[in-house]
């Protein structure tokens, strides 16, 4: 099996899927004249101003829903495994993978704002619903369905308790090992994939809203305490930060670990840990409730950043500060070894390390317990996308309870995951980032070169703001914009209930 996983990433994370993931991200900056850095102030202004409806969230809960999605164990173990097989460049690449990718985040977030849908009291949306409404490809929304439900259903999740059995077995040992129908398994960890399977179904059962308001509180948290503690260790070694930047810069450039190793690991876990173009945080943006699709756009651009250059950094200059890493060579070899050679990269034990080398008694427990929320947290926002797609399948084939088989299959992965080895879990994790990732950066290049419907809401967003509009209005017939019937009924009501307020007048 792990074989057979190993090839098919060979083929998927192939040099052409980098290329494309950079490529768009700057062919998106370029063309939205880098609104990742003219609108940052706007962003910061809008993350806070949306408010949430009966059928929709705010834009703080939609970027909490993504978020949560998007800041997950690629936060802590991705980051080690980029450093271990890429080098410490993999950092910078991580970096340019974030910045690009805001661009390309606003874009397809925008998108999924234009094309959502009310769909059972709900507002719905994401790649699926733009690819069919604005490509008028039905076959391909449907593959990017299938496979994402795949993914986030049965791939992905495992990924995230992974990393928490494995941080919860590192702080408290494996207690005794206990013969299974899946072989022997440590009493930590599954003890640690029940209580976690417990709470989820908890929360998964109590559907979109209360996914909201969890992650809402969680994630910001989470994000800043462990932000925190980062600071802290960066601060107690500050006259080596200056080495640590020129380090990541030079080894970028420089075969330390080979260039392309660099920049295949930096990108492949900069897009798994900040997902922008794979097509996942566009779902959460679509729920939310906004006066215009380029404001939830933006706000997704700056979640990029948030994950990326805050928590991603922070858990990158932890484990370079401190030496708390190994760089993996060719076969058994190693280009830098710091740790013993059985201290595995594709783990959260060099952010532990890291941590406990500077606080005594602390690294441990604080992993365990950030990876726990992290990595949660970002199983409800799979689960989210995922029912999302569900919701996409029955709007014409009503198959009952699909949902309910979904909720009980994310489960029972989310177990196995939890209890069995990382290689096998970061593997099939891969193979679904991948596949979404091809499919919608594929798609989105291809709407922009039909209509150009994100640039189109930018510009339409651009000229009320400077205008100075009190309230923003959304307009897509005027726009050339088709397809995007949410907004023109609603734009339509806002009309005749002007024209009944005049007449009252």
């Amino acid at each position: 099996m792990q074989a057979f996983v190993d090839f098919t990433n060979g083929i998927i994370w192939s040099p052409a899927l980098i290329y494309l993931c950079l490529g768009a991200g700057l062919f998106y900056s370029i063309l939205t004249r880098f609104v990742q850095v003219r609108m940052f102030r706007e962003m910061w202004v809008l993350l806070f101003s949306g408010k949430a409806s009966e059928k929709g969230i705010s834009s703080f809960q939609a970027l909490a829903v993504s978020l949560s999605g998007r800041v997950g164990t690629g936060n802590i173990a991705g980051v080690a495994a980029a450093i271990g097989f890429g080098g410490p460049g993999a950092v910078f690449w991580m970096w340019v993978v974030a910045f690009l990718g805001a661009a390309t985040a606003y874009t397809e977030s925008t998108l999924a704002q234009i094309y959502k849908e009310e769909h059972e009291g709900q507002y719905r949306g994401g790649p699926a619903f733009y690819f069919e409404k604005a490509m008028g490809q039905k076959w391909f929304a449907w593959i990017f369905a299938i496979a994402t439900i795949m993914a986030c259903g049965v791939f992905l999740p495992g990924v995230q308790s992974n990393s928490i059995g494995n941080a919860v077995e590192a702080t408290f040992g494996s207690g005794a090992m206990i013969d299974t129908a899946m072989g022997t398994l440590s009493f930590a960890k599954i003890v640690t994939g029940t209580i976690v399977v417990l709470i989820l179904g908890f929360i998964i059962f109590g559907g979109v809203k209360r996914i909201a308001s969890f992650t809402q509180i969680v994630v910001p948290f989470m994000a800043l305490a462990y932000i925190i503690i980062a600071g802290v260790i960066v601060l107690l070694n500050i006259d080596m930060l200056p080495g640590i930047i020129a380090m990541i810069f030079e080894d970028a450039f420089t075969p330390m670990a080979g260039m392309g190793a660099a920049i295949g690991w930096g990108v492949k876990r900069g897009v798994y840990s900040n997902e922008a173009g794979q097509g996942t945080g566009p779902h959460a943006a679509a729920a939310a409730a906004v006066e215009h699709p380029a404001q939830q756009g933006l706000v997704q651009a700056f979640s990029v950043y948030i994950d990326t250059l805050f928590v991603c950094s922070a858990t990158a200059f932890m484990i370079l500060i401190t030496g708390a890493y190994n760089v993996h060579g060719a076969g058994d070899t190693f280009l830098v070894q710091n740790l013993g050679a059985d201290i595995a990269a594709n783990g959260p034990l060099y952010t532990q390390m890291a941590i406990e080398s500077v606080l005594p008694g602390l690294g441990n427990p604080f992993i365990a317990f950030a990876l726990f929320f992290f990595s949660f947290t970002t199983i409800l926002a799979y689960y989210y996308i995922a029912e999302t797609n569900i919701a996409y399948i029955q709007r014409t084939i009503k198959i009952p309870g699909m949902v309910g088989a979904l909720k009980l299959v994310l489960m029972a992965a989310t177990f196995y995951g939890a209890v069995k080895t990382a290689n096998l879990a970061w593997g099939l994790g891969d193979i679904g980032v991948g596949l979404m990732a091809w499919l919608n950066i594929a798609g989105i290049l291809i709407i922009f070169f039909m209509s150009k419907p994100a640039l189109k809401a930018l510009h339409d967003y651009e000229a009320q703001h400077k205008a100075g509009v009190k309230h923003y209005t959304f307009n897509p017939v005027k726009l050339g914009i088709k397809n995007a019937t949410f907004w023109e009924k609603r734009y339509e009501k806002k009309m005749a209930a002007q024209k009944t307020h005049k007449a009252k007048d």
